[in-house]
């Protein structure tokens, strides 16, 4: 039960995430939780664990995580697109 849970505050994270850049997150459901468990990797080892946690999830680090994650990956997408 606690994978599930995992997999639906990741997915959330993700979505949030793509929410906040307003930018999409290719993959759909399952790259939102994609996004969510790097960013959230990404974030924890950037800040720290700090926060509420919920499904093993430091909320305010993944999101802040998750953010980056999609920024650098559409910022890598779009120069790919133009090199192309």
């Amino acid at each position: 039960m606690s994978f599930l849970w995992s997999l639906i505050v990741g997915g959330v994270i993700g979505w949030l995430a793509g929410l906040l850049t307003g930018r999409d997150i290719p993959g759909g459901i399952i790259g939102n939780i994609i996004a969510g468990f790097i960013g959230s990797w990404l974030g924890t080892a950037l800040l720290g664990n700090w926060g509420p946690t919920i499904g093993g999830f430091d909320i305010i680090p993944a999101l802040i995580g998750s953010v980056i994650l999609i920024l650098l990956a559409s910022f890598v997408i779009r120069r790919l697109h133009r090199a192309a």
